[in-house]
C-alpha cells in the first residue's frame, strides 16, 4: 500500500501544497521563499528518508509567519 498524500490549503494569507512519500528516498523540492524554512524541511526530509514537495506562495511582503503556520 502506497504512503502518499498530497494536500492544498488555500487562505487569504497563503496557498500551500504539499505532497509526501513516507516511502519515499529522502529527496525534496522545497520552495517557500523563507531559505530557513526551506532548510529545516530538506533535512527533515533527507534524514527521515521521506520524499517532500512543498511549494508556497503567502503574503511575505507582510511577515513570514502567515507561510510558516500554514
Amino acid at each position: 500500500m502506497a504512503r502518499v498524500a498530497n494536500k492544498r490549503r488555500t487562505t487569504r494569507e497563503t496557498d500551500v501544497q504539499v505532497k509526501i512519500d513516507l516511502d519515499g528516498r529522502g529527496e525534496s523540492k522545497i520552495a517557500t521563499g523563507i531559505g530557513f524554512l526551506d532548510h529545516m524541511l530538506d533535512l527533515f526530509s533527507r534524514h527521515g528518508l521521506f520524499d517532500l514537495e512543498v511549494s508556497c506562495s503567502g503574503d511575505l511582503y507582510i511577515d513570514a509567519h502567515h507561510s510558516v503556520e500554514d
